[in-house]
This record gives C-alpha cells, structure tokens and sequence, in this order.
C-alpha cells in the first residue's frame, strides 16, 4: 500500500471553525430579532443579572417611593430579566387604572400566585378573562348581594355584643384593641364563609386545625403574598429557592387544602339528601353554584377552595402587617410607632355589657 506524505490538519481546527461559526449564527440572530430601542421612562442604570433589585429593600413600597421621589411620578425599573413601569401619582394612577385598564387587568404570574392559589383558580390571581368575569359576577350578584349580606346582620350584631362583653371584662387594664378587632373580624367573615368560628377552642375531635393554627395560617398567606422572591424575577434561578419562600409556599397550601377539603366535605354532608336545601353560608352558595350546569365554566372543587380562601383572606386583617406606622395611613407626624392601646372604661350601665 502507497502511503501519500503531506501536511496534516492540526486537531484543534474543527473546533475552532465550530465555535467561529456558532458565533457568527448567534451575531447575526442577535441584529436580525434585535428590537427596535424603546423610549423609556427615567429610572436607575440596572445591574447586569440583578437589574435594580439591589435597590428594593424589605419593604418594597417604601424604597419604590424614595426612587420615585427622585425619578418622577413614571419611572422605569428592572427587576432582574423584566422591565417594569411604577406609577406614582394621581395622574399615572389614572392612566393604568382607568385609560389603560384592560390591559393591565391582569397580575403577573408569580410563585405566590402558583402555589398559595390553586395554580391561579382564584379571584385574586386569576388572569383577566372569562374565568375571572364569571368570578366577579359571582361574588356581585350571589355572594355579596344585598339580600345576602342582609342575611347574615344577626352574625354581625352577635359578634359586636361579645366583643363590648370581653371589652368591658377587661375595662381597667390596658388593653391591646388590635387584637379584639381583628378577632371580631374574623369572626365575623369566618361565620359568613364557613358556618362557624375557628378562633375559639372546639371540643369536636374532627376539626383539623386549632385556633392559632388557622391564624398563623391567615398570617403566612398574607406575607407570602407580598414577598419579592427572587426567582420571580429571575427565572433561572428559581429552582434553587435561594429566600426558602416557594418551600414555606408548599407547606402553606398543604395545610389549606387540608382544612379547605375538610370544609366542603362537612358542607356536602350537611347538604346531602336534603331537598331545596337553603344556602346557609358562602361556601354552601359556592357549592350550589358548582352544581349549576348554566355556568359558562364549571367551577371545580379546586376553585371552589380558592374562592374560600380568598373569601376569608380578604376580608380578615393581618397580624403578618406590623410595619405600618401612623404617618403611613394617616399622613401625620409621629415620633415612632405607637400601638393601638387603650384603657377601657364603660360609660353605658353594666347590664347592657351582658346582653
């Protein structure tokens, strides 16, 4: 056999013309999508990666206010990979509000919204859309009617009476207000939504959580809620749940859909084998409206938990919210942070505290 004698290539050519010309493909893709240079509002320079986020601090509706104090009533922002335009007066609020509202109908799609929220079944979350329109006339005209909300008086009157009886048993002492009004409120809205309390102790053996429980429940939701998680704004980082939010995140639904589920299974029971039977309380309405075959779309067993939860949510208070000071709600000047105490003294004769 003749062997042929010439140069031979050296190994590390064919990687060097795959690599040139992986590089030429990704320059001209780049030029040809590159997208025309928009006229933003001012804002910032953002950071590679991070964007501005290095500038939001724990409380995020304080730092974007100092910003705008700075930049304008519209300023542009980059939180990580997404652009992102703050409103910050009258004016602006208008704007998206108002002019521009169906377009900015809909919440971004967030960790919190994903797993706190059924996969975004409810109202809160839920995108701008047939869904929420349906969600929206339900609550207006079955939920929060006039003649529902008439119906349920008796709940209110009974929940202001014992909290005058527990406010004058303390009547002398300095006294937490905050904490008896939010328990009357969620009173109130936990009677309206589910048929009963669960801020009191219950003998009943079935009940799946306990009265501190279902609060520090309430006050997860609502710091989870408004928490900025990182992997919102960057996505490729969130499988690493760098903050342990989408962690607490899956626990917390976890432990409502336990109590949620053992709610409507209580409700069903209660309703099962009763003919024309009468909506006693929200969840018992939502039940019947899940039954209903006219609904443009069904509404599953998971919405009907999401609706409940918020249902409970919205109108409840949280003790999660403890950074608010008095200059922040009431535009007055205050040293430092004062809670809402008092020293309860009766002014009405004591038999009408024992009604």
């Amino acid at each position: 056999m003749e062997l042929i004698s010439g140069t031979t290539t050296p190994s590390w050519v064919p990687y060097l013309a795959a690599w040139l010309a992986t590089l030429t493909l990704i320059l001209l893709a780049r030029r040809l999508h590159r997208r025309p240079k928009l006229n933003l509002p001012p804002g910032p320079k953002p950071w590679p990666i991070i964007g501005n986020l290095n500038l939001i601090g724990p409380l995020p509706h304080r730092s974007i206010h100092a910003l705008s104090q700075k930049y304008g009533p519209l300023m542009h922002l980059k939180f990580g990979s997404f652009s992102v335009v703050v409103g910050s007066s009258v004016e602006m609020a208008k704007i998206f509000l108002k002019t521009n509202d169906v377009i900015f109908a809909s919440r971004p799609k967030t960790a919190a919204g994903k797993y706190t929220t059924y996969n975004y079944s409810d109202i809160t979350w839920s995108p701008y859309g047939p869904y929420w329109r349906q969600a929206r006339k339900m609550c207006l005209m079955e939920l929060f009617s006039v003649k529902r909300l008439e119906s349920f008086e008796y709940i209110r009157v009974e929940e202001l009476k014992l909290l005058l009886r527990n406010l004058y048993k303390s009547c002398g002492k300095p006294t937490m207000l905050k904490d008896y009004l939010s328990d009357v409120s969620l009173n109130v809205i936990s009677r309206m939504v589910l048929g009963k309390k669960y801020t009191e102790e219950d003998h009943d053996q079935n009940e799946v959580v306990t009265p501190q429980e279902f609060k520090e429940m309430l006050d997860e939701l609502f710091l989870l809620n408004g928490v900025l998680d990182i992997g919102d704004s960057i996505p490729w980082l969130a499988f690493l749940d760098l903050q342990g939010y989408i962690k607490r995140m899956k626990i917390l639904a976890k432990k409502f859909d336990r109590f949620l589920e053992h709610i409507l299974d209580k409700h069903n029971e209660r309703r099962r084998g009763v003919e024309n039977y009468q909506a006693k309380d929200m969840v018992d309405v939502l039940l019947q409206l899940a039954d209903d075959p006219n609904l443009e779309i069904k509404l599953e067993r998971h919405g009907i938990k999401a609706f409940t939860q918020d249902l409970i949510a919205g109108g409840t208070e949280s003790s999660a919210v403890e950074d608010l000071n008095m200059e922040e709600i009431f535009g007055l000047s205050t040293p430092r942070k004062y809670p809402l105490e008092a020293v309860v003294e009766p002014r009405l004769p004591a038999h009408l505290y024992e009604m």
